[in-house]
């Protein structure tokens, strides 16, 4: 951590502590005497929020009725208002930066985690310190690990996401169990010629296909997504990985990676063309009110081992130049407790990080929720370092390569690595 930004979390620390000793909200001052040092600790069981202080939430149109519910019981449990300004997650951090110091910013933000690292190092979060033991306990792990970012947890998960398969019961009655027998439907199912096919996925973006090269061995960066020296994106697994790519193509999805895109393969599966959708639960409502009879399983197994997703979580964040530190670490965990994330559940139908309530009767009877849960239990968190902003781009020109080119698989992700560690070493 740079210095500059140390001295800033400091900082903050010791307001948190002045503010905490001086109590607020009404209640009484809850500080902890250490005894021989006579310093105070904050605690996740004695913290308070500041006399007077009143809070700004930027969150995403969609859970605007969620947070209404929420924030009138935080006020009415704490003495503390909330106000909701809406902002698009992927919005925020590039907000954060310059609103951030000019003291405009939201108190509490949300974004997807793989922005921790650029929020992190530009010193635009506070650390979630006061409750990090309770986090950790309660959450699953995947989701502990993805908001976390050089040993450091900033964030407060409340939802999870990632991809498995959709499968039209008409046309599939049971959820495939293995990609064998999805080449083996096509060979029975596919009809080019009137645009009936059986699986497609988002062709273009890397987010789907990192699955295919994962599954047997590839990865982004080493030590779980941090070291940006170790890459594995050429290594045997992932050439294995872009071979069977080409696979699929000869035997079951034969089109160019510009035919297919979400609006496509949504309608596509929408008509009853398409049997198989490797997609995310945000499609969920589509499908519903097009009247399809459709199932979600986990992914298909690759040669007998389980395909590895993607995964996202999403979080919420304590700007670090916030006025009230204690008030928006209170209304961050108060907004990820395992209450909220089941009334969160019940109204939006948002997959929960919390272990307890995602073993809940009411989420396992959810054969749609408990598939993609399950899947999430199998996925890898995208890594946060900046330094994917350098692999974005060479791997999917070489997943282009090996897919609508034919190109040899090696040679194609050799020059990808390779694009990858020039880029990293100009910026680093």
């Amino acid at each position: 951590m740079r210095k500059w930004q140390q001295a800033a979390l400091a900082g903050f620390m010791a307001l948190t502590l002045t503010a905490c000793s001086s109590g607020g909200g009404g209640a009484a001052p809850t500080t902890t005497d250490s005894g021989e040092t006579g310093e105070t600790t904050v605690t996740a069981e004695n913290i308070q929020p500041e006399e007077g202080a009143s809070l700004v939430i930027w969150e995403d149109k969609n859970q605007r009725s969620f947070i209404e519910e929420r924030a009138k019981k935080f006020e009415e449990k704490y003495g503390v208002s909330v106000k909701i300004e809406e902002l698009p997650p992927t919005d925020q951090v590039t907000k954060l930066t310059t609103d951030g110091p000019a003291g405009l910013a939201a108190d509490v933000v949300v974004f997807p985690h793989d922005k921790i690292g650029s929020a992190s190092e530009a010193g635009l979060i506070l650390p979630n310190d006061i409750f990090e033991q309770q986090t950790t306990q309660s959450t699953s792990d995947n989701a502990v690990k993805a908001v976390t970012f050089k040993d450091i947890l900033y964030g407060y998960p409340y939802s999870v996401e990632t991809y498995a398969l959709f499968y039209n019961k008409k046309l599939y009655p049971e959820a495939p169990k293995s990609f064998d027998d999805i080449i083996s439907f096509a060979k029975t199912f596919n009809d080019t010629k009137n645009n009936k096919y059986t699986l497609m996925w988002e062709l273009q973006q890397f987010y789907y296909n990192f699955a295919y090269l994962a599954s047997q061995g590839g990865y982004i960066f080493g030590d779980e997504g941090m070291n940006s020296e170790d890459i594995g994106l050429n290594n045997e697994g992932a050439i294995k990985g872009g071979q069977f790519l080409q696979t699929l193509k000869s035997e079951v999805l034969p089109v160019k990676m510009g035919d297919v895109n979400y609006d496509i393969k949504k309608g596509l599966f929408s008509s009853g063309k398409l049997a198989m959708d490797i997609n995310g639960p945000w499609s969920i409502a589509d499908y519903r009110n097009a009247g399809i009879d459709f199932g979600v399983a986990p992914l298909p197994a690759i040669e007998g081992k389980p395909m590895t997703s993607f995964s996202g979580v999403k979080a919420y964040y304590v700007n670090a130049f916030t006025t009230y530190p204690n008030a928006a670490k209170l209304f961050a965990a108060y907004l990820s407790s395992a209450e909220s994330q089941m009334v969160n559940f019940e109204m939006n139908g948002t997959l929960p990080a919390n272990k307890d309530v995602a073993a809940d009767p009411k989420i396992q009877g959810d054969e749609i929720t408990k598939a993609f849960l399950e899947q999430f239990n199998n996925s890898t968190p995208m890594p946060s370092l900046p330094a994917m902003d350098s692999v974005w781009g060479p791997i999917s020109a070489a997943i282009t390569d090996i897919w609508d080119g034919g190109k040899d698989v090696k040679t194609s992700l050799d020059n990808a690595v390779k694009q990858v560690k020039e880029s990293l070493a100009t910026v680093q």
